[in-house]
């Protein structure tokens, strides 16, 4: 069973087609990136997946289950692209207070929540409040609350926003360990070359209809061009393909 199912969803907001019958699956273990430019939908195709938009037509699938039920939410983590967070808390009241709303009891939180603390490398700043924090490390705490409650699937909404390069490779390494362990990752970004080095699979959007989906080593993996210069050529192409998995 696929982790994620998207069926000829289409979700438009006054005259705007946000998204243009949209049909995409994601395969349990793997990491898609879902690639595309501002406005091409993907903020709001994960809404949908996350139960925060209904779409107007078509059917969405995450996990087995509507995508509305707790028992479907339950399982998912999601890092938006930009985290608003209680400025007076610090990390460590964070992620208690986002435990309590999964129903993670106190012991559960702590010892996760000091592993993930390390894991982000906020370490040293765990008991600063989140005021004073840079948006590199608002981003890494996003992480750790994502991943608090060892979601099945991981939904990234420009997760690499602020991050420096050594956070970057961190932030690599965490997501091929997730995949190792079977998780799915959700990886929305513009960020083409972080995208090339970690994901199995791609689809690139473009006014909210899919324009290409595949295997990043059957579309990038020959050494003769990389994903920026794929990205371009579908963006300036007028037909959508299907590229082997």
């Amino acid at each position: 069973m696929d982790t994620v199912v998207i069926q000829n969803v289409s979700k438009r907001f006054g005259n705007t087609l946000a998204v243009d019958n949209l049909s995409l699956a994601v395969h349990p273990g793997e990491i898609l990136g879902f690639l595309g430019t501002n406005g091409a939908g993907k903020t709001t195709t994960i809404k949908m997946l996350l139960g925060l938009l209904s779409p107007d037509s078509g059917r969405v699938r995450v996990l087995g289950g509507d995508p509305c039920a707790p028992a479907a939410r339950s399982r998912i983590g999601y890092m938006p692209e930009t985290a608003t967070y209680y400025p007076y808390l610090n990390l460590r009241e964070l992620l208690f207070f986002y435990g309590g709303l999964c129903g993670m009891t106190r012991s559960a939180v702590r010892a996760r929540a000091e592993m993930l603390i390390e894991r982000v490398g906020l370490g040293a700043a765990a008991g600063r409040l989140l005021r004073t924090y840079s948006k590199g490390m608002l981003q890494r705490a996003g992480i750790a609350q994502a991943l608090l409650h060892d979601p099945d699937l991981l939904i990234l909404d420009e997760p690499l926003t602020g991050l420096d390069p050594l956070a970057r490779i961190h932030f690599r390494d965490m997501i091929l360990d997730l995949r190792e362990q079977g998780k799915t990752v959700f990886f929305s970004s513009h960020e083409l070359s972080e995208a090339e080095l970690i994901c199995d699979r791609v689809a690139i959007l473009k006014q909210g209809a899919l324009v290409v989906c595949g295997a990043m080593q059957a579309l990038a993996g020959d050494g003769g061009q990389n994903l920026e210069r794929v990205f371009l050529k579908v963006l300036e192409a007028d037909t959508a393909r299907e590229v082997p998995a």
